[in-house]
């Protein structure tokens, strides 16, 4: 993964991979448009199930999602696709209040969870082209920089896509970035439940109605760090497993394509 571009509120970066490899339980911190290029992309989703993209399809990917993936190259070719991140503040600018559809939309019936928009629909290089134009033009104003960074965001609800607030104060996203602050400590559920005022019972009843267990939620988030960095940089695994907190077999095992199989 190559992180191409940012405006602080959007980044754009480009992913390829060369074998196939599942991913398990993915965290999606901020909601994630997910544009295939070349190859497929198998997504399990909790709320529509097994999802399928091809080249030319537009993955969108709800802030807060927990997700099953795998990216599955040609024969010929690697799976390459371009990925753009958009914070919080700025989906809650296009998704707020009860759902509703606007006028002219494709579809009357809401669509949640992950969703898959088509190639034919002609829309997602419309809306990655201006993403790119917009960051790529550091003399903008600031306003008009953020107004077409909200047009892609636009066309997602016209088009019947749905996206509800992101919420920061979900159990998952709480303890997440909370971690995030040191993934080389030796967090235990002890103290992660003192530093949020509560018991260790009443914090393992909190996560539970979540539906994710800490130990889950830690070795994720070390995993997905471990990952980024082998991606993007070129730092040894031995210094990447200790900056994320694991062993250097556990991060080999990631590079090799098991880390979360």
């Amino acid at each position: 993964m190559t992180i191409d571009k940012t405006a602080g509120e959007v980044t754009v970066f480009t992913i390829s991979q060369a074998t196939a490899a599942t991913f398990a339980d993915l965290y999606i911190d901020q909601t994630f448009l997910c544009f295939v290029r070349s190859g497929t992309k198998r997504v399990l989703c909790p709320i529509n199930g097994e999802l399928i993209a091809g080249e030319g399809d537009l993955l969108v990917f709800p802030s807060g999602s927990f997700v099953t993936l795998e990216n599955r190259p040609l024969r010929n070719a690697a799976y390459r696709a371009e990925g753009v991140c958009f914070a919080h503040d700025l989906i809650a600018s296009v998704f707020t209040g009860p759902a509703h559809l606007e006028r002219g939309a494709v579809s009357a019936e809401r669509m949640t969870g992950i969703r898959v928009i088509p190639a034919e629909l002609r829309s997602s290089e419309r809306m990655l082209a201006q993403i790119r134009e917009t960051i790529a033009c550091a003399d903008i104003p600031a306003p008009i920089r953020r107004h077409r960074l909200l047009e892609p965001l636009i066309w997602l609800r016209h088009l019947g896509v749905e996206l509800d607030p992101p919420q920061d104060n979900r159990p998952v996203s709480r303890v997440r970035r909370l971690l995030e602050t040191d993934l080389t400590h030796p967090w235990r559920i002890s103290e992660v439940a003192r530093h949020f005022g509560m018991s260790e019972a009443t914090m393992r009843r909190w996560l539970a109605e979540s539906g994710h267990a800490f130990s889950k939620i830690l070795q994720n988030a070390r995993l997905e760090r471990g990952l980024v960095l082998l991606q993007t940089t070129d730092v040894p695994i031995s210094r990447i497993a200790l900056e994320c907190g694991f062993s250097t077999h556990r991060i080999s095992a990631i590079h090799s394509g098991n880390g979360f199989r």
